[in-house]
């Protein structure tokens, strides 16, 4: 069998470099400064099997994160699976502008709707660690994992429950509702792209409009915040001016939206005052 180095695995595989390095680390369970002070390191015949059975997986398109097992996000490493969604850099900033409304040393109570791996809910829990965190998901596969993820953070003050939307909370207030619903129109071409191929539907879609989990949130959250409470969600390019009217007709105040660093509009939010 022909001999495969790490130079040679990291150019020579037909698909993009930072890919090919994402799956030599997890492969080869070392660093970036491993990978570049050893290029002529020979792999052997079991990491050659694995590094090309995965580099043909990423040809045909699945995911790097799926493939690694493991996505960063807000300076985390999560562990993740098919059965929830990738993180992506733009939900950063649903955690950044949670964390604004929350002091440091207040004794709060947050819940993150929709938290499949519990990345959102788990920076959270780390950067306020006096305040009380409930993340919730629908999916039961999805609240293991988000457990596990909060093992392995070690983050304490966190719980997962599994249930629909404030279903899985009833009767409890709350002084931030943070959400990264659903929010894809059913037929959208963007689920036939990337990785959105491969991530879980019930995950991306919302149904016919793209709203209805939006909508749904926004309904019942009032009953779920204490006065002056915020309610704070990601949504989809487009879909700004729509969320701020339903937050305003659901008697919100002070709707806003904020943009993601590509500058396109991503989280909404506004407070409650009854």
């Amino acid at each position: 069998m022909t001999q495969l180095s790490i130079a040679e695995a990291w150019r020579g595989a037909g698909i993009d470099r930072t890919d090919a390095r994402a799956l030599l680390k997890s492969v080869l369970r070392v660093d970036d400064a491993h990978l570049a002070s050893h290029p002529e390191r020979v792999l052997t015949e079991e990491e050659r099997g694995r590094y090309l059975a995965l580099a043909e997986r990423r040809r045909a398109g699945e995911p790097v994160a799926y493939l690694t097992g493991e996505r960063e996000f807000y300076s985390l490493s999560f562990t993740v699976t098919p059965a929830v969604l990738i993180p992506r850099p733009e939900t950063e900033l649903l955690v950044e502008l949670a964390l604004e409304r929350i002091p440091p040393e207040a004794h709060a109570r947050i819940l993150d709707l929709g938290t499949g791996c519990g990345c959102v809910a788990i920076a959270i829990a780390r950067a306020r660690p006096r305040a009380e965190v409930v993340a919730v998901d629908a999916s039961a596969a999805a609240v293991a994992l988000a457990r596990d993820n909060a093992r392995r953070h070690a983050v304490a003050g966190l719980t997962v429950l599994n249930g629909d939307w404030f279903g899985a909370v009833p009767g409890q207030r709350f002084d931030v509702v943070v959400a990264n619903p659903p929010y894809v129109a059913e037929g959208d071409p963007h689920l036939a792209e990337g990785d959105c191929r491969f991530e879980p539907r019930a995950a991306l879609v919302a149904g016919a409009t793209g709203f209805e989990c939006i909508e749904a949130i926004i309904a019942a959250a009032p009953s779920h915040l204490g006065p002056g409470g915020w309610l704070l969600f990601e949504h989809g390019i487009g879909q700004a001016r729509r969320c701020r009217a339903l937050l305003a007709s659901a008697g919100f105040a002070g709707a806003f939206t904020r943009p993601d660093l590509a500058g396109i509009e991503r989280v909404s939010g506004a407070r409650c005052l009854t």
